[in-house]
């Protein structure tokens, strides 16, 4: 029953989970939001105390479930290793664990999240790895099949669906979600938990939590025979049958041996009457001591084409212009406290209804958000960002807010212009500015009027960038601000 219970309440998070990186109408977001927010890094990254305390209790208590029920990384693993194990049953044995790769990829992983190299440290966090698969691999299929329904619903005169543009945002971060995908996948597929018990950050911190847990599964030594069954079928390959000892350190409480158990000899209580192990005494507890020190200090240290009116006509795609500066959404209050925050799960630029958001392909901010403006500009009335960022790299903020902060500013390219170089009126960057910062004026020098920008009114939203009729580079771009500020 309580495998059941587990596997019941792990569906749904993952499920839920992934809904929330395909999702493009923001309706999941709404309703289920919180459940990035409960993830243990984002927590941590966005100082939430509160969920913190909150899955370290849960973990004294029951063990390490956060790994077996709440992390979608952790889940799809199971899944993997379930088809593993319909090709060949009783495949898993006992291991030791490497102890000095664990503790050593913890300590490495939180010294580069206190000197900022994020985008490394993301490269192994569990919750960032799974948001890179689901937005990279999963959300095309996804709105391909939203497509698909639409084209159905407009044959029979309804609406219900509308279609959107499916288009690759970042090579390279499609290029870490398919490696992370393989070799998580042979890893699953031939010994279960192995990433999660050697590599994961975030497993290694619960693993020694989880070796003072109150409840955890128990071996009954007058029960056993020794048939190893709950060995051969733990995919986290910490039973020992000869010694009757399980290492809590790496079981995640699936629940498997014992449902494997046909002597009915384990079972998952309060282990006061059975001893099973004689070193998780004083070293255990300094190591995490040590953990929870480095922990917190590292918590308190950050913080395709395009078609004209109506399709009619094929024009020349657009390019980003070089910024001397990166964009990042409102909210972010600054490029420090981005990159200080985000370790790149992806669900804002899935959640971007716009076509704002992708990652970045520096080397210093892969995979953390950009923004870019040749599908469309950041709207002043949206946020959806801001809702959904679980690191707080992205703060919540209001409309009123958004309409106020100035992320950047317009800057004018003369020899770009249409109004100079094909002698035309145009005005697009006037027309189209939603807080008047852009002026038509007219010069001795020119025969049609030009714009000028007052930075003083400018938010940096882009739409004078995306509608400028200029290409292959827009004759007005958006410099970015290093530290955000409102007008």
């Amino acid at each position: 029953m309580l495998r059941k219970i587990r596997i019941t309440l792990a569906t749904f998070f993952f499920v839920v989970v992934t809904l929330l990186f395909l999702d493009f109408t923001g309706t999941i977001h709404c309703y289920m939001g919180w459940m990035a927010k409960i993830q243990f890094l984002p927590a941590v990254l966005a100082l939430n105390v509160g969920v913190v305390v909150g899955l370290i209790l849960l973990t004294f208590v029951f063990g390490r479930i956060y790994c077996s029920v709440i992390c979608p990384l952790g889940i799809m693993q199971d899944l993997i290793a379930y088809f593993g194990k319909k090709s060949k049953k009783n495949r898993y044995s006992h291991s030791k664990e490497k102890r000095w790769l664990r503790f050593g990829v913890m300590v490495l992983f939180i010294v580069l999240m206190i000197t900022g190299m994020n985008t490394i440290a993301a490269l192994i966090a569990p919750y960032s790895a799974y948001g890179r698969i689901a937005q990279s691999l999963l959300q095309p299929i996804y709105m391909w099949a939203n497509n698909g329904l639409a084209y159905v619903a407009e044959q029979m005169d309804s609406y219900a669906f509308y279609t959107v543009d499916v288009w690759i945002k970042s090579i390279a971060t499609l290029l870490v979600a398919c490696v992370t995908l393989v070799v998580l996948g042979i890893l699953s597929w031939r010994n279960g938990r192995t990433y999660c018990n050697t590599i994961c950050p975030v497993g290694t911190i619960l693993g020694y939590v989880s070796k003072f847990s109150w409840l955890r599964p128990v071996i009954d030594t007058d029960k056993c025979n020794g048939c190893g069954l709950c060995a051969m079928n733990c995919k986290a390959a910490c039973i020992e049958p000869k010694g009757h000892v399980i290492d809590m350190s790496r079981c995640v409480v699936c629940g498997d041996c014992i449902e494997k158990c046909k002597k009915g000899a384990i079972s998952y209580k309060h282990a006061s009457c059975k001893k099973q192990t004689t070193e998780t005494t004083d070293n255990d507890r300094r190591k995490f001591l040590s953990i929870s020190a480095l922990l917190a200090t590292a918590s308190v240290a950050k913080a395709q084409k395009m078609k004209v009116d109506g399709g009619l006509a094929d024009i020349t795609p657009k390019k980003g212009p070089k910024r001397e500066i990166r964009l990042v959404p409102p909210g972010a209050l600054s490029l420090r406290n981005m990159d200080a925050h985000c370790t790149g799960c992806q669900l804002c630029v899935a959640a971007c209804p716009n076509g704002v958001l992708r990652p970045g392909t520096s080397l210093m901010t892969l995979m953390q958000p950009e923004m870019q403006f040749d599908k469309g500009f950041c709207r002043p009335e949206c946020t959806k960002c801001s809702e959904v960022c679980p690191t707080g790299a992205i703060r919540p903020i209001t409309i009123e807010e958004k309409t106020a902060i100035q992320i950047g500013h317009a800057v004018w390219v003369k020899d770009r212009c249409v109004v100079l170089t094909d002698d035309v009126e145009c005005g697009n960057c006037e027309r189209h500015c939603p807080t008047g910062a852009i002026t038509m004026v007219s010069t001795p020098d020119a025969k049609h009027k030009i714009p000028t920008v007052d930075e003083s009114r400018c938010i940096g939203c882009g739409a004078c960038e995306y509608l400028c009729p200029s290409r292959p580079l827009s004759a007005i771009y958006v410099e970015g601000h290093e530290i955000h500020h409102e007008k």
